[in-house]
């Protein structure tokens, strides 16, 4: 049992021993190691705040991209609009020029036809008019004494005729 029973010596030891060495570091560590926890705790605190804050910001600029990426998608969904509605006036504008220019062309076209054909009309006159003559003045060049002979000389005469 005197295992179990420490001495009076030891415990007066040991008690001055504790007193001291809490007395030393109440002296020399116990501060620094508050003022570190608390420095510890106040960098913690300022940090979450800081990721609060940061997290708002985050949460702002978010809202305010999609705003801005709204923003964006109706400016180009207007801008499109105009593209074709300017696309479709052009169109428009194009296919009325053109139905403008073909009537134009046509009726240059038409008159051109009827130029031609009145040309052409005049030429068959002026050589049937010709071949008339040349005829009328080979049969006088060449009186013939009867009807008939004159009648199958014009005739000869028109078939032989270079009809242009």
């Amino acid at each position: 049992m005197e295992l179990l029973t420490p001495d009076i010596g030891l415990l007066v030891w040991s008690t001055l021993a504790f007193l001291s060495l809490m007395f030393i570091l109440k002296k020399f560590a116990w501060k620094p190691i508050v003022d570190s926890l608390d420095e510890r705790n106040s960098s913690i605190a300022d940090a979450l705040a800081e990721a609060e804050k940061a997290r708002k910001e985050i949460a702002e600029l978010s809202s305010r991209n999609e705003e801005i990426l709204k923003e964006a998608k109706e400016e180009r969904n207007n801008i499109l609009r105009e593209a074709n509605k300017v696309k479709e006036e052009i169109i428009a504008e194009a296919k009325t020029k053109a139905q403008e220019d073909a009537a134009k062309i046509m009726a240059a076209a038409k008159e051109d036809i009827e130029v031609q054909k009145l040309a052409v009309m005049a030429d068959m006159k002026n050589a049937a008019a010709n071949l008339s003559v040349e005829i009328a003045e080979k049969v006088l060049t060449r009186e013939l004494s009867s009807k008939g002979e004159q009648e199958k000389y014009i005739s000869e005469l028109a078939a032989k005729a270079n009809l242009n």
